[in-house]
């Protein structure tokens, strides 16, 4: 037992490590090989030979099986291990890992081939079902993303595609937490890192974002135009009622004055007129009168034949003495009809009021 002990101390070996493994802790051969299709290989964990005294690191899990059974894992720190009997098989990392994805082909809803990656985020939960659950857990978790990335995007169209890019991730996640809670394997995450598309999907989607923005660059010239439109139009509408504002104004002064020149010339001829009554009662008031009429007279046949050539004159133009006479005899009478008109209104007040007053005047 002790010349097993001292030759499995004194052994050499390169840097205490036996065989390599994935970053997942598998120590098979599928680790060393560059696999088509495979992620590649990560050489970071190998398995340590049993030295007795065994040192874990923080953040790993050491499988450790006895004569070729799981026997227990080892936690961070010194743990104590039988020689011969017992034998660190799986080295196993507790840290979130991040792995490629490798480029695939799929086809969309709408029949559009597209080349895709990604990152796959991960972490183990349980070491030993990563380490017995599965042959090749990286190899497994790759295939699965891949497939389900597959399969997913089957189901939108390429116009989906970067509109939902978030709930597809999601989604991608979700099926892969689904399949590798059995080995152990949580996905934390995933990323779609890049998407090629062909060539002429390319240039259509191009001519299709330069025919938006065309179509965008003329709804905005022609709402430019429409509100420059407006504005006019608005304009000409505010000038016009402000115009016509203006223009009713100034008939509205103009009436007013008009009214005001109106009433003023009525009150300068009311006023004219009782002068000429208060001389008409005055001595020699009837010949000034006629000497007014004679002058009105006078002036008005000095006008005539100056705006038309055809006249219409009494057969008696030259008498002036008679037209004179004439327009006082129609004067004397205009003046006691209205002398008649003023007495019969009195008697018309005073006859309810004063039942004798009739026969009084009778």
């Amino acid at each position: 037992m002790a010349l097993s002990l001292t030759r499995s101390i004194l052994r050499p070996t390169i840097g205490n490590y036996r065989v390599c493994s994935s970053v997942l802790g598998k120590d098979q051969f599928s680790c060393a090989l560059n696999v088509a299709g495979r992620a590649p290989a990560r050489w970071k964990h190998n398995t340590p030979l049993n030295t007795v005294v065994m040192f874990v690191p923080q953040q790993e899990a050491w499988v450790v099986e006895r004569m070729g059974k799981f026997h227990r894992i080892l936690d961070p720190g010194i743990n104590i291990l039988i020689p011969v009997l017992d034998k660190v098989k799986y080295v196993q990392s507790l840290k979130e890992i991040a792995i490629d994805i490798p480029q695939q082909t799929a086809i969309s809803s709408d029949n559009v081939t597209i080349n895709i990656d990604g990152v796959l985020y991960l972490r183990i939960m349980d070491p030993y079902k990563s380490s017995y659950g599965v042959e090749d857990p990286e190899f497994a978790v790759t295939q699965l993303a891949q497939t389900t990335m597959r399969s997913e995007l089957g189901k939108i169209s390429l116009d989906a595609l970067f509109r939902e890019r978030e709930n597809l991730n999601l989604q991608i996640v979700q099926a892969i937490n689904g399949a590798s809670e059995a080995w152990g394997i949580q996905c934390m995450r995933y990323e779609i890192r890049d998407i090629k598309l062909p060539a002429r999907v390319q240039e259509a989607m191009q001519m299709q974002v330069e025919a938006e923005r065309k179509k965008r660059a003329a709804i905005l010239e022609s709402e430019g135009i429409k509100a420059a439109d407006i504005n006019v139009a608005e304009g000409k509408k505010q000038a016009r009622i402000l115009q016509s504002e203006a223009e009713k104004q100034e008939l509205i002064n103009a009436a007013e004055g008009a009214a005001k020149a109106v009433v003023a010339a009525g009150e300068a001829r009311a006023k004219s007129i009782g002068v000429v009554a208060e001389a008409l009662l005055h001595q020699n008031g009837n010949a000034a009168a006629s000497l007014a009429v004679a002058e009105k007279y006078v002036a008005a046949f000095g006008e005539l034949a100056k705006e038309s050539n055809t006249l219409m004159l009494p057969h008696n133009a030259g008498d002036m003495s008679g037209m004179v006479a004439q327009a006082m005899t129609i004067y004397t009478k205009l003046n006691a009809q209205n002398k008649l008109e003023r007495i019969e209104e009195k008697v018309e007040e005073e006859r309810p009021r004063n039942p004798d007053y009739q026969s009084k005047l009778d």
